[in-house]
């Protein structure tokens, strides 16, 4: 299945959703129900999916730092 992305970053599957905007969410303090609240598409999987995301690509960037 290929990923999808909006304006070349990578979003939740079938939303215009990215990574990046779910992990600024939880970064400002909202936590996983204020986001599901807010933003009803999304499921718990798909912000754990965004962490997971985000732990993955960490030693990459820091290789490329």
């Amino acid at each position: 299945m290929k990923a999808q992305k909006r304006f070349g970053q990578p979003c939740i599957i079938n939303t215009w959703i990215t990574i990046f905007y779910i992990l600024s969410w939880l970064a400002s303090g909202m936590s996983n129900e204020d986001i599901i609240a807010d933003f009803p598409e999304l499921k718990e999987e798909h912000i754990q999916a965004a962490l997971s995301f985000a732990a993955e690509r960490e030693p990459v960037l820091r290789i490329a730092s």
